[in-house]
């Protein structure tokens, strides 16, 4: 079966920056529906009319994956809104975000990237934002997307729309 619009796609990747520096490795497959919300337009674009053991290697802009960087996105909170254990790296959820903060872009999820005595560095622009990727793909598996997925827009999978991490957890999937 080749790659069509609604269908799902078992993909495992190697994912790098124009530098050639490894920023993710997918070793196992993962599903995601064509058609949805899982991938970039541009990966299923390249996908259409593929199949089961092919490799691609796309180059991806920032407009075409993570989307540029955004300044107005960093926020500086006081320190003694946060509980006492936060790290750098911590995520939180635009819902999520302590009382008294001031508000914030809905469906964002921020990172805390430093910590001051006084206040907190807040970023809900995407790790990857304004950072052009190269991205080795190989198809381990193509089916018929079920009615739920499509229903639903997705096979399930979040890659592309950032999950909040554990703290310590450098993976992006």
């Amino acid at each position: 079966m080749e790659v069509t619009q609604q269908c799902v796609v078992a993909l495992t990747w190697t994912l790098k920056d124009t530098l050639g520096e490894e920023l993710d490795v997918l070793d196992e497959p993962v599903e995601f529906l064509i058609g949805g919300d899982d991938l970039f337009k541009r990966i299923e674009e390249a996908l259409q009319g593929h199949g089961v053991g092919d490799a691609l290697d796309l180059h991806l802009e920032p407009e075409e994956a993570f989307g540029d960087y955004n300044e107005s996105l960093i926020f500086l909170e006081k320190r003694e809104l946060f509980p006492e254990e936060i790290e750098e790296g911590m995520t939180f959820e635009s819902s999520a975000m302590p009382k008294g903060t001031n508000p914030v872009p809905a469906d964002l999820l921020y990172t805390i990237t430093e910590i001051y005595p006084e206040h907190v560095v807040l970023d809900g622009n995407h790790p990857l934002a304004g950072i052009a990727i190269r991205l080795h793909l190989k198809i381990a598996a193509v089916r018929e997307a079920t009615e739920e997925e499509v229903g639903r827009g997705t096979a399930g999978t979040g890659f592309f729309r950032i999950e909040p991490l554990a703290p310590g957890n450098e993976t992006l999937h």
